[in-house]
């Protein structure tokens, strides 16, 4: 999260292609991301951070948490200096149905009066080639923290008509929701479970530079 821009000319950049900590000794990043290094914000009304995961084995329920802070920092010339923090409000989840929701919520799973915020904040950032980074993080969810991945890839960078320098990406990775402690399930009849461990968590952004 904080990794930006898409599609721009290829050039070799010696300074950052020999940073150790951008990725693969060799790999190089496009001059232009320098002009993005810089402070920025998630644009809520233009963003999305979601989860998807299996209903009784045969279906798939999406989500999207609507309120939350975000902290980014995308270092164009070093991306290993890049970094991104995000803290959501839990009683902000909507999956379009309000039954589902409150159960969400509640002490089944994210027990919300307990533990009203989860949070991704990042330790490192490497950069793989082309429009792709990575970028590692603990995931605290119900007071437990936990390492995670994202894989992220460039979206674009613009100046909208409103003035507003915005860049986007896509940030996507898998995780086993027991891990956090989120245990809750029925089995059915046929076999199986009614809500699978594996969740897919989606981060579509739009951010603003920040000042």
């Amino acid at each position: 999260m904080g990794i930006f821009s898409r599609r721009q000319t290829a050039t070799i950049d010696p300074t950052s292609a020999t940073d150790p900590a951008a990725g693969t000794t060799g790999l190089t990043l496009d001059p232009a991301l320098r002009a993005l290094s810089g402070e920025w914000t998630i644009d809520r009304p233009h963003s999305r951070v979601g989860f998807s995961v299996r209903h009784a084995m045969v279906t798939t329920v999406r989500g999207a948490f609507t309120d939350y802070d975000s902290a980014l920092y995308f270092d164009g010339v070093q991306p290993s200096r890049s970094r991104a923090e995000i803290v959501i409000r839990i009683d902000s989840v909507d999956t379009g149905v309000e039954q589902r929701d409150a159960h969400l919520i509640g002490a089944d799973f994210f027990d919300a009066r307990r533990y009203p915020e989860m949070a991704f904040r990042s330790t490192s950032t490497v950069y793989e080639g082309g429009e792709s980074f990575r970028m590692a993080g603990d995931l605290t969810i119900r007071d437990v923290t936990r390492p995670v991945e994202l894989q992220l890839d460039y979206l674009g960078s613009v100046v909208d008509p409103f003035g507003f320098e915005r860049v986007g990406f896509d940030g996507t990775t898998t995780i086993d929701r027991t891990d956090w402690g989120l245990v809750y399930n029925q089995r059915l009849e046929a076999g199986g479970t009614m809500v699978s461990e594996k969740v897919r968590l989606q981060f579509d952004i739009s951010a603003i530079r920040r000042g």
